[in-house]
């Protein structure tokens, strides 16, 4: 029986924290297009940024989309017409680029410049979900004195005969 070896796929998860979904990914990519080459950097704890080489490429012919989770990234090559070559070995092709991010990640912004399409994507956990301290002993629990029980039993009689 052969062994699969996925400690690849978990060290190219940074930030993603849906396992299941990158390796059934994973085993239905198509990995004979890799059009645009692309690196994904963790600049800090919570700040990510995607670089894709797109030269040729300006910022009316791409497009940037979020959907349930999944950053699509889409060139489109417009038809230079009335132009005569005598050799072209410039390949403009179109692209679209699939990313898949991690829960509370938010894409911040994009620019290009040199050929490069940088975007930039921030992790932003909600306060809830936000791991937090619980003092034990101060949740709002007090040691009745012999004093404050015989004055809360003074009180409670009251307003039984008072009934």
């Amino acid at each position: 029986m052969a062994t699969i070896d996925l400690t690849p796929l978990y060290r190219s998860t940074i930030g993603f924290d849906r396992m299941a979904s990158i390796l059934d990914a994973a085993m239905r990519a198509d990995t004979s297009t890799g059009y645009p080459p692309y690196n994904i950097e963790a600049l800090e704890e919570n700040r990510y940024q995607i670089s894709l080489a797109v030269a040729g490429f300006d910022e009316k012919e791409l497009e940037l989309e979020v959907e349930r989770g999944v950053l699509t990234v889409r060139g489109r090559k417009t038809d230079e017409e009335g132009k005569q070559y005598l050799h072209k070995g410039i390949a403009f092709r179109s692209f679209e680029r699939k990313f898949n991010l991690a829960d509370y990640v938010q894409v911040e912004g994009a620019n290009l410049k040199n050929g490069l399409l940088v975007v930039e994507l921030r992790k932003v956990i909600p306060e809830q979900m936000k791991a937090r301290r619980i003092p034990i002993g101060e949740a709002g629990l007090r040691t009745i004195e012999a004093s404050d029980a015989n004055q809360t039993n003074l009180a409670n009689q009251d307003k039984q005969a008072a009934a």
